[in-house]
């Protein structure tokens, strides 16, 4: 006698365009089931302060080209969460903006294989020190780029914008090292 198979949940193809992956699972969009993330836009100044250079780092599972992200902390304000994303991710530490720069929204693989749409609110930190030592520290793949460059290797078309016009919001910190 043959097992039985357990129907299959319906997932979105990763390699298809995200509208394919969102048309795979309809119900999930419009099932108010967004889950909130917090993310870093991580930047340095370069070329005597004249440029910026945007930290990208892989996704653990993947390999997949990101910012630090991640799910909101009890007793930690977004922007906070948002600053201890960009530690255990990517080893940087800088001044955080309190209110977000952006928000871009993706398709989240949790660990039973379903997918929830998440909405990131980004925050600029301006990145005054990077460790070597840090939580996720051989995990990950970290790269400092122009905004061009990161739009470039991210897959996710809101991000894509936000990093091509991303400009710095007040004064610049100094003290990177």
């Amino acid at each position: 006698m043959k097992p039985t198979k357990k129907p299959s949940k319906s997932r979105p193809d990763k390699s298809q365009p995200l509208l394919r992956q969102l048309a795979a699972v309809p119900a999930k969009l419009f099932s108010g089931a967004f889950r909130q993330q917090y993310g870093a836009l991580c930047f340095r100044y370069c070329n005597a302060g004249s440029k910026i250079e945007i930290l990208v780092i892989t996704s653990r599972e993947r390999a997949r080209w990101v910012v630090p992200k991640g799910w909101p902390m009890k007793g930690k304000k977004p922007f906070e969460a948002a600053a201890i994303e960009a530690w255990e991710e990517a080893g940087v530490r800088g001044a955080v903006k309190r209110k977000p720069v952006g928000r871009y929204t993706y398709l989240k693989e949790l660990d039973d294989g379903d997918v929830a749409p998440c909405i990131v609110d980004l925050f600029q930190i301006e990145v005054t020190k990077i460790e070597n030592d840090f939580k996720e520290q051989g995990q990950r793949i970290l790269q400092w780029v122009s905004p061009d460059e990161a739009a470039r290797r991210v897959r996710e078309v809101e991000l894509k914008s936000l990093l091509v016009e991303f400009r710095p919001r007040g004064q610049r910190k100094f003290g990177l090292g």
